[in-house]
């Protein structure tokens, strides 16, 4: 498999998975973005369009380590944020990744700091 069909088809998992998942104002969609360096995560209220609350690994000093550790930081961060932000129940958007390593790596943390989906 080339790596062009790998992104073609990661692309339609993730159409597939937004075509059901959705941020509401009570709910925010809990968005996951993983480069080969960093990992970002966004909290977004889709009714408005708006982002409600950020984080990442870019940087950011904190995040040492490996990969799957950026992600647990980057977890920490984004429950830390919602909760200031004030929301406490988010939707999770893997965007077309596996629930594995550092996508459950940054969902566990975010859970343990209180964030529930």
């Amino acid at each position: 498999m080339s790596q062009v069909q790998k992104l073609v088809q990661r692309a339609q998992r993730k159409n597939r998975i937004r075509s059901t998942v959705s941020g509401t104002g009570d709910r925010p969609r809990l968005s996951v973005f993983i480069s080969n360096t960093n990992i970002s995560a966004q909290i977004i209220d889709d009714t408005t369009h708006k982002t409600v609350a950020a984080a990442s690994s870019v940087g950011a000093k904190a995040a040492k380590g490996s990969m799957t550790d950026k992600a647990a930081w980057v977890g920490a961060e984004i429950a830390a944020a919602a909760k200031k932000a004030k929301v406490t129940a988010v939707v999770f958007d893997r965007s077309g990744r596996k629930y594995h390593g550092r996508v459950k790596a940054l969902a566990d943390a975010a859970r343990e700091k209180g964030l529930e989906f």
